[in-house]
C-alpha cells in the first residue's frame, strides 16, 4: 500500500505527552495519525491501540458507544507505560462514514441494533480495513505488539499483515445505560470479548 509520511511533532495532552506522526493515503485521500510515546525500536513488544475514528464518541463524548472512553484509557495506559503507540485510523462508523453513521443512529432510535442498522443501509456489519496499519508500523519500526482491544478480528487482521501480536489486553471501559445494547451486540454479533482477562495464547 502506498502511504506518505508527512511530519511528526510533539503533542502534549491531558492524558500524557505524545509525538504525533501524520500520514496520507494517496489512494483514498484519507489522513491517518500515530501517537507514540518512548522509543519503539527493539525486540520488546510495543503496547498498542488501533483505534478507528469515532467523531461522536471521541470528540463529542457520545454515550451511545464506548469509543471515546476506550481511546482515553488507551492513551492513559500507553503514557503511563512510557512506551507505546495509538494508530488513529480515519474510518468513521466502522467504515461507512459520518453521515451514514447518523442515518444508522436514526434506525437504532427506531429499534434496530448497530449491525441491523448498517445492513438496512446496504453495508456490511464492519467495513474497516486494517491494511493501513502495516506501513504505519513499518515507518515506526514496530513488528511485535501487545494489543489493547476486545476485538479478536483486529488480532487476526494484524497477524495477517505480518505483525506479531504477543498478547491481547482487554479494554473494558465506558459502560453506561445508553450503550448497553450496543455493547451486547458487539459481543453477540461481532465477536468482541468483554471479559477482564485477555492473554492471547
Amino acid at each position: 500500500m502506498a502511504l506518505k509520511f508527512v511530519e511528526s511533532s510533539k503533542l502534549p495532552t491531558s492524558l500524557g505527552d505524545f509525538v504525533i506522526h501524520g500520514f496520507e493515503d494517496p489512494d483514498t485521500g484519507k489522513e491517518h495519525v500515530a501517537l507514540t510515546v518512548g522509543d519503539l525500536t527493539g525486540e520488546a513488544p510495543v503496547l498498542m491501540r488501533v483505534h478507528s475514528e469515532c467523531l461522536t464518541g471521541d470528540a463529542l463524548h457520545s454515550l451511545r458507544c464506548d469509543c471515546g472512553a476506550q481511546l482515553d484509557e488507551a492513551m492513559r495506559r500507553i503514557a503511563a507505560a512510557g512506551r507505546g503507540v495509538v494508530l488513529y485510523l480515519r474510518q468513521e462508523g466502522r467504515g461507512i462514514g459520518l453521515m451514514n453513521k447518523i442515518r444508522a443512529y436514526r434506525l437504532q432510535d427506531e429499534g434496530a441494533d448497530t449491525v441491523e442498522a448498517n445492513e438496512r443501509l446496504g453495508f456490511g456489519p464492519d467495513l474497516r480495513d486494517y491494511s493501513i496499519c502495516e506501513p504505519m508500523l513499518a515507518h515506526l519500526g514496530v513488528r511485535r505488539v501487545r494489543l489493547l482491544t476486545n476485538n479478536p478480528r483486529k488480532v487476526e487482521a494484524l497477524e495477517a499483515l505480518g505483525i506479531e501480536v504477543v498478547e491481547r489486553l482487554p479494554l473494558i471501559t465506558g459502560r453506561n445505560p445508553h450503550n448497553a445494547r450496543y455493547l451486547a451486540t458487539k459481543a453477540g454479533k461481532l465477536g468482541h470479548l468483554m471479559e477482564e482477562g485477555g492473554r492471547w495464547e
